[in-house]
């Protein structure tokens, strides 16, 4: 990833994949707020594209989880 992003842009996405997860587990927008310290808007964007058609979030939170996929 380094190669690709800055140091912000890599930390701003690995809060964000860690939005997505506690999503997936329908945590508390105002829990995720304060874990990871991004905006209400923020979240509510990542949950937007958790839920679209692209499928990207899903699809590396399952990657990286490999052993123990999450689904819905």
């Amino acid at each position: 990833m380094r190669d690709l992003m800055t140091e912000p842009e890599i930390t701003e996405f690995g809060k964000r994949l860690k939005a997505a997860e506690m999503l997936i587990i329908q945590t508390p927008y105002l829990k995720i707020e304060k874990e990871t310290g991004l905006s209400s808007a923020t979240v509510a964007r990542v949950a937007k594209w958790l839920n679209g058609s692209e499928g990207g979030y899903r699809a590396i939170i399952n990657r990286l989880n490999h052993h123990t996929p999450i689904r819905l």
